[in-house]
C-alpha cells in the first residue's frame, strides 16, 4: 500500500481508534449498576447476551472495545482487517439502537436523549463505507 493511501486513511482510523479506545478504558471501571444496564441494553437485543453476567458482559464489552481501538490505531494492523472489526462493532451497535425501545422516537431514526450516546457511532460506519466507496470507484477491491 502507498504511503499516500496510508495517510489518507489516517485521520479516520485515529478519530474511531480513540473513541473506541476510551470507551473500552472507561467500560472496564463500571459499577455495578452500569453493568447492569449495559448488560440489559444488549441482552435485549441479543438474547444470547442474557446468559452471561452483567459484571462479566461489561468486562467483556470493555476488552472488545480496547481490541478493536487498538486494532485501528496500529498502523501495522491492514486497513481490511481494521474496517472489518469497526463495521461489525459499529453495525452491532446500531442494531442495538435500533432495536432497544425508548433509544429512538417511534417511526423515526431521531435519537432520543438516552438514544444519542450510540446514535453518534454512525459516523464510524459511514466513514467506513466511504472508504471503500473511494476505493471501488478507482477499480480497487
Amino acid at each position: 500500500m502507498s504511503l499516500s493511501a496510508k495517510l489518507r486513511r489516517a485521520p479516520l482510523r485515529l478519530a474511531a481508534g480513540a473513541y473506541i479506545l476510551n470507551s473500552g478504558v472507561t467500560t472496564l471501571n463500571v459499577d455495578d449498576e452500569t453493568a447492569k444496564s449495559l448488560h440489559g441494553m444488549a441482552s435485549g437485543t441479543y438474547p444470547v447476551l442474557g446468559k452471561l453476567e452483567p459484571k462479566v458482559f461489561a468486562r467483556t464489552l470493555a476488552v472488545g472495545e480496547i481490541a478493536v481501538g487498538a486494532m485501528l490505531l496500529l498502523p501495522i494492523v491492514p486497513p481490511f482487517i481494521a474496517g472489518a472489526a469497526l463495521v461489525g462493532f459499529s453495525g452491532a451497535q446500531l442494531n442495538m439502537y435500533w432495536h432497544t425501545p425508548g433509544m429512538h422516537h417511534e417511526g423515526s431514526l431521531r435519537p432520543t436523549a438516552q438514544g444519542t450516546p450510540i446514535s453518534e457511532t454512525v459516523w464510524m460506519l459511514r466513514h467506513r463505507r466511504r472508504a471503500d466507496d473511494r476505493r471501488n470507484a478507482r477499480g480497487r477491491t
